[in-house]
């Protein structure tokens, strides 16, 4: 294969200045790993935005590519259960982070990360998924398992725009449960109920600085990605018997709320944590996004763009502007 390749890069100086820019690298697949992916189809994440602006906590070193999601085929691979020519993707890990991510035409993985494409499912399928929908997945099956079925009450997504909310609240839906989305984009509300959200909140409504340890009963199940006094609130007015799932910090990583949730009314708070999700579990997940939970069409925007349409998709995913997924199209 042609080992020179185009990628997004970004680099710091040492000013602390943050460059981005489209580029070849040339003659080296720079990861370890045992096999190396033609990447057809990416996606951008919130995290990838963060790796792409230099934050040291995503990522330590630079010139960095970014991209924790990738989908496409093997071009080279020293393992035996994959050959030249199989579809697959993979989605977090160290990906994206550490080591050079999707937003590349090539990538080199270990093949322990990979994960075989059904036959009939696109690369940008997957991609339209990606870790936001592997996430929303991965808290609809926490529901499953708990024994929330839509006969127990109404859904809480927050966080309702984004890539994460907007998934979840299709495959709620899909899966006949009651949703309330929450979003402080007033806009969006009529693109929400085209999702399937029975109801909509806006952001205010989980804002409670009350000294109040518990609140009024509102919902049996809950998916968070805000964190802060947000996570607070939503703790306190779930159900009794009920589940919280977060994944994300956008408001803050702190989190103060008593016991009283727990004790008294038994809910469960869950972490969502997709990177480092066990293969096996992992496998179960995407079985059920291309089984069970798949969108037969989507409520939510998807904005496909070219590798070098990419950095303003950043820029405005930096500020908040996303509605719904961006897909990057390695090919066009």
């Amino acid at each position: 294969m042609n080992k020179n390749f185009k990628a997004f890069v970004t680099t710091v100086s040492p000013d602390g200045t943050v460059i981005k820019e489209i580029t070849t690298r040339e003659a080296e697949i720079v990861n370890t790993g045992e096999v190396i992916i033609k990447v057809k189809y990416s996606s951008l994440n919130f995290k990838d935005t963060l790796s792409a602006n230099g934050n040291r906590g995503i990522t330590r070193n630079y010139p960095h590519t970014p991209g924790i999601d990738a989908a496409g085929e093997i071009a080279e691979s020293a393992d035996a259960r994959f050959k030249v020519g199989d579809r697959v993707l993979v989605t977090g890990y160290d990906m994206g982070m550490n080591t050079n991510g999707g937003f590349a035409e090539y990538i080199k993985v270990p093949a322990d990360w990979v994960v075989a494409l059904p036959n009939d499912v696109s690369f940008r399928e997957a991609m339209i998924y990606g870790t936001a929908g592997f996430t929303a997945a991965n808290a609809v099956l926490e529901f499953e398992e708990y024994g929330i079925t839509p006969d127990k009450g109404a859904v809480l997504v927050n966080g309702a725009t984004g890539g994460v909310g907007s998934i979840a609240i299709s495959i709620l839906a899909k899966l006949g449960y009651k949703v309330i989305a929450a979003s402080g984009k007033t806009e969006k509300y009529d693109d929400l109920k085209a999702m399937g959200a029975a109801d909509i909140i806006g952001r205010e409504e989980l804002s409670d600085t009350s000294p109040k340890p518990l609140l009024k009963k509102r919902w049996i199940a809950a998916l968070d990605n805000v964190g802060g006094n947000t996570l607070s609130t939503i703790l306190r007015s779930t159900e009794d018997y009920g589940i919280v799932c977060n994944c994300g910090m956008v408001e803050s990583s702190s989190l103060e709320v008593s016991v009283f949730p727990f004790i008294l009314r038994g809910v469960r708070l869950v972490g969502i944590a997709s990177a480092e999700t066990t293969m096996k579990k992992r496998l179960a997940i995407w079985e059920n996004i291309f089984g069970s939970y798949r969108l037969a069409s989507y409520g939510f925007p998807i904005n496909e763009v070219s590798l070098e349409e990419l950095p303003k998709e950043i820029d405005l995913m930096s500020r908040g502007g996303q509605f719904g997924r961006v897909i990057i199209n390695l090919e066009k």
